[in-house]
């Protein structure tokens, strides 16, 4: 799965820069990756609840939204209330993430737990049996346009063996640094759905970058199903 991150898109043509990749087949992307940074957990400072309810207006590609912002508690549900499909909150910020992801799920969306490249899969393990994604930060959130950590794929997978006999059921996300360069050792440690800024946005036909970077994706994940055998569970729920 394909997440383009309008990060890297032209804020001034945002509802566009969505139809760019909400075409057909292999240029569809599966979901829309909207970054929502607040200032206060994050340095920077980019888009919030009015401009995501505009945004689910534009396509049918459904919304990934990654809150990079204080209190999540409090302010994530709005965004499954408005119809975003994934609504992801950082571990980190989070007072209560199990209820949190409760409350996600009821309010209509999917629940996703976002863990920064220093912080520790195994203190989350048990309230990773609360979710359904799991995004694993390649890089230190808040801007867009670093260089890739490859340090996180240990995580990665991590997750993947907890995914693969049957302690988690969910999907493997990464964000940060994904290219055509970093896709294929993200899609070997055994991750579902890359999040893509530049690689997508940066190109000349941002639906053409959409599928050349699932096709690597999937050339180097169908490497590890052959050692493994099977595929991830999930995975190809992106239209849910």
């Amino acid at each position: 799965m394909i997440a383009p991150s309008i990060l890297s898109a032209d804020f001034a043509r945002l509802g566009e820069e969505i139809t760019s990749i909400a075409g057909e087949g292999d240029n569809r992307a599966d979901w829309v990756h909207v970054d929502v940074m607040d200032g206060h957990f994050v340095p920077n400072l980019t888009i919030g609840l009015p401009v995501v309810r505009s945004l689910l207006t534009t396509s049918d590609v459904p919304l990934d939204c990654h809150l990079m912002i204080e209190d999540p508690d409090r302010w994530a549900p709005g965004y499954a209330e408005s119809g975003a499909y994934n609504v992801t909150v950082h571990a980190e910020a989070a007072r209560d993430p199990i209820m949190l992801a409760k409350n996600l799920r009821a309010a209509g969306s999917r629940a996703g737990l976002s863990i920064k490249p220093k912080t520790p899969l195994d203190d989350y393990v048990e309230v990773l049996k609360h979710y359904d994604t799991l995004l694993v930060m390649s890089v230190e959130p808040g801007f867009g346009g670093q260089s890739f950590i490859p340090e996180v794929l240990d995580k990665v997978r991590a997750a993947r063996r907890l995914v693969d006999t049957g302690h988690l059921t969910l999907l493997v996300e990464i964000d940060g640094g994904i290219n055509n360069d970093t896709i294929e050792q993200a899609a070997e440690a055994g991750v579902d759905c890359f999040v893509a800024g530049t690689a997508v946005y940066g190109a000349e036909d941002p639906g053409k970058a959409v599928a050349a970077l699932r096709d690597q994706a999937a050339s180097a994940s169908g490497c590890r199903h052959a050692h493994r055998g099977g595929t991830a569970p999930g995975a190809q729920d992106g239209h849910g």
